[in-house]
């Protein structure tokens, strides 16, 4: 049980902070656009996408198929 947790820790982990890194850089190039890049602001979305993917991964990880 405790292994199969950490499998699942890990595959949530991967994909929260792909998650992270795909919103940070579509804040950067929107904001970029507008001619000033708001940091805070980018940190703060890109952790609220995080944190919905971990939440979200909770339902399921198809990375993580029963044996």
């Amino acid at each position: 049980m405790k292994e199969r947790f950490f499998c699942w820790l890990k595959a949530a982990g991967v994909r929260a902070v792909k998650t992270f890194a795909q919103t940070a850089v579509a804040t950067v190039g929107t904001a970029a656009v507008l001619g000033e890049v708001d940091w805070l602001l980018t940190a703060s979305a890109a952790t609220l996408a995080a944190l919905l993917s971990l939440l979200t991964s909770v339902a399921g990880l198809p990375e993580l198929r029963d044996e």
